[in-house]
């Protein structure tokens, strides 16, 4: 609480006049919202002191103003109206007080239950054309009192046929006053912004009523009010007109307006301002509030989105402005309510609809027309729900309309079509890189969001349309999958078995590993034990057996012909990629610098990685025990070509097995013997070669390896360990910087165990 009001003095006298300016455009707007609640109209003064109060020490928001308004009124009023109870009538004043009591105990219960998060599901465009539907449904309703008439209710179509019929009470003078006020108020704010110009015309209007006596043109000027705060209200439930069940309901109706308006305007605020806006205690405040104004005998009280707009325009930055605003109509009400009868209606109304104009939010129509077409239909959709359907309607519209913008654009993800720049690392867009090549025969596709039921038929047309005659590998880099649904997982499968029917191998790279966790949920492991899921995009082209350099597509130079429809290359041929050119990024990803077994199969990746080494045994036994045979065999395993980090396990574990089923041919175990050895050498020597620091990896990965073989079985390990001090010892003689890396890891236990 002390950081919160602790501002500098330059800031703070900001802060108190904004707040006195508040308190002074109240007074018009707040008695005519009591009225329009069907309360006298000094009922809305004396909710503007302790409600305004207690909300500042409260709120988390710096600027936002909470008093009597229009929404809240307008609801309060039609619900007693529907009672039968008549306007500033006894019963009037008593059941109005009571909706609050209820509104309040609403806000408590949706404070306890957190409900203020429902904001973070409306959008920016959903809230701009809310903010902006308020906004006019308010000014429609004050325009009559611009040309002399009263104030309107209700909607859009019943506001503009209210206008109409007001006309009979036209007066020139009246409207004169409001247009030239608005004027004014829109020149001050381009030219003279710091200047407080609607107090200015407030001073004026007051002064035409004392030397002019406008008010004997026909001009209407606030009623009179006496002196003095009220008591405090005591509810009388006794012979109270209605039912429990209909105060009940209007009053959450009420609460749920109070939540979204107030809640999504003052938000809007703090996004702007950048800072952050506690929602949960922004709720308890509106229930604080809402309770002191029911102990008043007043009308709920909600945020203004017009006297925040005026607020603003003078730089407010704390509510020292509330705490200054009801100490100021505290003032009023003790000291000034012979001066309130002197301020024409014309003026004060003019100050109410400026302040709304600026609030309104079409700017940001203007910008989402230029940048999104749904985006602004969505603004447009939630702006028109409030002002022809009501506040209440307008939230639930609003909150549909969010969740149909995320639809939309997880329906129709960006996607792109992917190829090499010679010289970089990495993909590229065929479409936005005009140097990129497509690799021959291959389609890689880019989707960049989740996989559900509604976007899955997107993915499949897409990569279905880029299909030639000729392609042989498909391969989709799922970087922005986070997720997948029962309906994308099987339509996975089928489109794997289909392609395989064709001759064309699938490939799912880059997405996180949970995705794997979901495809074995929902029964598409195949697509994992057959390979067709691998870590990277580099890895998969490894496995299609495509190494770099790629050899590119280059029959058309400007890409015509080609079934691409999202994109076109239409760059030039590249030119050969050399191998003293090679990127970093391919040769390390291509690879593989982490195992991707575990990546793959989870917890579960010992089991697979161990069946990969039966099949593995079993076909170099019946083929030809080589590296070349090695290669071949490892290819027709189901998994494919591993990365060197898996490779490098198998080894070992090739290594535990086969000496135990070889005893009895020493020749075969020698042969078997000499090929791990050279297998295991290449993969240091390239992964030393690549970066250290991958080889650092590798000496910490066979240490944890060691670790649990240790564990789950003793005497592997020390077969294991027997095996890596020869190895180490011969690797002194032919590479003794390498044995020199990663002696400590084994040699020292090595030579225990020999001993």
């Amino acid at each position: 609480m002390k950081n919160k009001f602790a501002v500098a003095p330059k800031q703070l006298a900001k802060d108190i006049i904004g707040g006195i300016i508040v308190a002074l455009i109240s007074i018009p707007i707040s008695m005519g919202y009591a009225q329009i609640s069907g309360l006298p109209m000094q009922y809305g003064l004396y909710g503007s002191v302790i409600p305004i109060f207690l909300f500042g020490l409260l709120t988390s928001s710096k600027d936002f103003v909470f008093g009597v308004d229009a929404a809240p009124a307008a609801l309060v009023g039609g619900t007693i109206a529907t009672m039968g109870i008549a306007a500033e009538s006894s019963e009037a004043m008593n059941a109005v007080p009571i909706i609050t009591v209820l509104v309040s105990a609403w806000l408590l219960i949706f404070y306890i239950f957190k409900a203020g998060r429902i904001v973070q599901y409306i959008s920016s465009p959903v809230m701009g054309g809310f903010v902006s539907g308020i906004c006019c449904t308010i000014i429609l309703m004050q325009v009559p009192k611009l040309f002399g008439g009263a104030a309107g209710t209700g909607e859009a179509p019943e506001l503009i046929k209210h206008i109409v019929e007001q006309c009979e009470n036209f007066n020139p003078v009246a409207l004169i006053l409001g247009i030239s006020t608005i004027v004014l108020i829109m020149l001050g704010k381009k030219f003279i912004p710091k200047v407080p110009v609607s107090v200015i015309v407030m001073v004026i209007g007051a002064l035409l009523t004392v030397f002019f006596h406008i008010d004997g043109m026909g001009v209407k000027l606030l009623p009179h009010v006496d002196s003095g705060f009220a008591g405090f209200f005591i509810p009388n439930i006794v012979g109270l007109k209605g039912s429990i069940g209909e105060y009940l309901f209007n009053s959450l109706s009420v609460a749920v307006v109070i939540l979204a308006e107030s809640l999504l305007a003052s938000r809007g605020n703090a996004l702007k301002d950048g800072y952050k806006l506690d929602n949960n205690r922004e709720v308890l405040a509106y229930s604080i509030g809402n309770f002191s104004s029911a102990l008043t005998g007043c009308c709920p009280v909600n945020g203004s989105v017009s006297r925040t707009g005026i607020v603003r325009q003078f730089g407010a930055k704390s509510q020292w402005l509330s705490i200054s605003a009801a100490g100021a109509m505290l003032a009023v009400l003790y000291f000034a309510t012979p001066i309130i009868e002197y301020m024409p209606v014309p003026v004060l109304t003019a100050i109410v609809v400026s302040a709304l104009m600026n609030a309104c939010e079409f700017h940001e129509a203007k910008r989402l027309w230029k940048t999104g077409k749904n985006e602004f239909y969505i603004f447009m959709g939630a702006f028109l729900s409030v002002l022809f359907f009501g506040t209440i309607a307008g939230v639930m519209i609003g909150v549909v309309l969010s969740f149909v913008a995320v639809v939309i654009r997880a329906v129709t993800p960006p996607r792109a079509f992917l190829g090499v720049i010679e010289g970089k690392d990495g993909f590229y867009s065929l479409g936005r890189n005009s140097e990129a090549r497509a690799i021959k025969n291959t389609v890689i596709y880019r989707f960049g969001g989740n996989l559900f039921f509604a976007n899955i038929d997107t993915f499949q047309n897409d990569i279905e349309n880029a299909v030639t005659p000729e392609t042989k590998y498909i391969i989709v880099n799922a970087g922005a999958v986070g997720n997948i649904d029962i309906t994308a997982a099987d339509r996975l499968v089928l489109m794997y078995e289909d392609y395989k029917k064709r001759g064309i191998k699938f490939y799912i790279t880059e997405h996180v590993g949970e995705v794997n966790d979901m495809l074995r949920k929902y029964g598409a492991g195949k697509l994992l034990r057959s390979g067709a899921v691998r870590m990277t995009t580099a890895l998969a082209l490894r496995d299609a057996g495509l190494e770099y350099p790629y050899k590119l597509d280059v029959d058309n130079k400007d890409g015509q012909g080609k079934k691409y429809t999202l994109t076109q290359s239409k760059g030039i041929a590249s030119k050969k990629h050399s191998a003293e050119k090679r990127p970093k990024h391919i040769s390390r990803a291509a690879k593989g610098i982490q195992p991707e077994l575990e990546w793959v199969f989870g917890k579960d990746s010992h089991v697979y990685i161990d069946k990969i080494t039966d099949e593995l045994i079993d076909e170099l036994l019946s083929t030809d025990i080589s590296e070349d045979g090695f290669v071949a065999a490892e290819k027709h395993t189901p998994w494919g070509r591993i990365n060197y980090f898996d490779e490098d396990e198998l080894i070992d574990r090739i290594e535990m097995r086969i000496f135990s089923l070889l005893k009895n041919d020493p020749e075969k175990e020698t042969m078997f013997e000499k090929l791990l050895e050279k297998r295991r050498e290449e993969i240091e020597m390239r992964m030393l070669s690549m970066d250290p620091q991958i080889f650092e990896r590798l000496k910490a990965r066979r240490t944890e390896h060691a670790e649990a073989l240790k564990k789950s079985d003793p005497e592997a390990y020390n077969i294991l360990l027997s095996h890596r001090a020869e190895y180490i010892k011969r690797l002194e003689k032919t590479h003794p910087e390498l044995a020199g890396k990663y002696k400590d890891v084994f040699c020292g236990e090595g030579e225990k165990n020999k001993e």
